[in-house]
């Protein structure tokens, strides 16, 4: 924030871009429970308290999934609705909205809102900034709707073709913008469908593309040869698939002979949940088989895939792919002896290197603090605190039961960590990126050493 002093003496403060977006961010959230607190958003025709609605649309703004009331039996049509907007612009973020009607109404985007658009996507610098915000409402709107029609296809026998229909556009929209909420009922999740191969490969599918990043979509839709592709898009990709892959593999090695998860499945059944266990940590929130049932190992497993999170400029969260990528980089050139880090032959900055461990650093300890106050107010035990506090950081949406157990100050803890999750990363990334001052007026102390390890 930058405070003036305006001609007639009047203090004048001037927000920076990264607070603008976090200020949005909550002004949209504000908004949304206020529609869902109206009595014509639940389907009783009662108003609904006003605590549960901020954290639905908090959980929703912020694409996490988590609920302390049930999607499709509590909220009316119209809640839904609200809900599924909500999501859909905390996915793409409310600038990219707000640059659509500019555009709409034929007004030219300033220099400060590019800044803001550049900060929202995580662009490396403004130039064709406006020319993304629209090429990503394009595909995201194209990617939906063929999404929508896919799961519609399965819905539609089941439900008819009103409700099919509406329930692929939710679901689909959900699944891109990596929000895991649902409208099966009874807080099921897609563990009706776990056999399902439709369901299962156009869900998957919406996450890992949604989870791609927005930048790095538009990159390989312009430029299919991997060996071209910026170092950025070959680390995510590179990190998406190896997490993706062994995610999997683990997932149905710890998991293949217990009873109550992939043990009653069928081969086929057993792989493609493999694969959507392994996916849906990634910020995404759905889930096909019963997670409290789950080992202890798979959910330690679930709870490392949530904290990675999906990758910079996506609609998911976490510290991200690159991050962690960069911070296992760093290990092994420490381990090597080697000076520099290095990614596909490329050097890595040290500022880059510095930010990410900070980054990594400041979320660990932010999910520890929130782990330990829900282990102090709310009754559970260790592995639920830990399994809600990551997901509710990485906006995520899994939960082993507790979400609907919290009491107001648990909902209030919750809805902190999912705000900070959504907007926490930027404003760190910002933070650890900002300009130093110039060498000649920093202030540099004696070099000295210290014993580590």
């Amino acid at each position: 924030m930058l405070l003036k002093e305006g001609e007639d003496g009047v203090k004048i403060y001037r927000l920076q871009p990264v607070q603008i977006l976090a200020l949005g961010f909550a002004a949209v959230i504000l908004i949304g429970a206020l529609l869902l607190k109206l009595p014509i958003s639940s389907a009783d025709g009662n108003a609904t308290p006003f605590l549960d609605c901020l954290f639905t649309a908090t959980s929703a703004v912020c694409v996490t999934g988590l609920v302390t009331l049930d999607t499709g039996t509590h909220w009316s049509l119209f809640g839904q609705v609200i809900i599924l907007l909500l999501i859909q612009i905390g996915g793409l973020g409310f600038m990219t909205f707000a640059t659509m009607f500019a555009i709409i109404l034929g007004r030219k985007i300033s220099l400060k809102e590019r800044l803001i658009m550049q900060e929202a996507y995580n662009a490396f610098n403004i130039q064709g900034i406006v020319k993304l915000a629209i090429y990503v409402m394009g595909i995201t709107f194209s990617i939906e709707g063929l999404g929508a029609i896919l799961l519609s296809t399965q819905f539609i026998p089941q439900f008819g073709w009103k409700r099919g229909i509406y329930y692929g556009i939710f679901h689909s929209v959900s699944a891109f913008c990596n929000a895991g909420f649902d409208l099966i009922g009874g807080f099921r999740s897609l563990t009706p469908y776990t056999e399902n191969v439709v369901i299962n490969l156009t869900v998957m599918s919406l996450i890992v593309i949604g989870g791609l990043g927005f930048g790095v979509v538009t990159e390989i839709i312009n430029n299919r040869n991997f060996k071209k592709l910026s170092l950025h898009s070959k680390v995510v990709i590179f990190a998406t698939t190896i997490l993706i892959v062994t995610g999997a593999v683990a997932f149905f090695i710890l998991e293949y002979n217990n009873p109550k998860t992939l043990g009653a499945l069928s081969f086929k059944g057993k792989i493609l949940s493999s694969l959507f266990a392994s996916i849906t940590p990634r910020t995404a929130g759905f889930n096909t088989i019963n997670l409290p049932d789950m080992t202890t190992a798979s959910k330690f497993l679930t709870i490392i895939l949530m904290f990675i999170g999906a990758s910079p400029g996506s609609t998911g969260g976490g510290i991200k792919t690159t991050t962690a990528t960069l911070i296992l980089m760093i290990v092994l050139a420490v381990i090597k002896g080697r000076e520099d880090t290095e990614i596909f032959e490329r050097r890595i900055p040290k500022e880059l290197v510095y930010r990410a461990v900070g980054i990594t650093f400041i979320s660990f300890m932010l999910v520890i603090f929130v782990t330990m106050v829900l282990s102090i107010t709310q009754q559970g035990d260790f592995m639920e605190f830990m399994y809600e506090a990551t997901s509710a950081f990485g906006t995520v949406g899994l939960s082993l039961g507790l979400t609907t157990r919290l009491d107001a100050i648990g909902k209030l803890i919750i809805i902190f960590t999912m705000y900070s999750g959504r907007v926490g990363p930027l404003t760190l990334a910002l933070a650890f990126a900002r300009k130093q001052l110039m060498a000649s007026k920093a202030i540099k102390y004696p070099e000295d050493k210290i014993l580590v390890g």
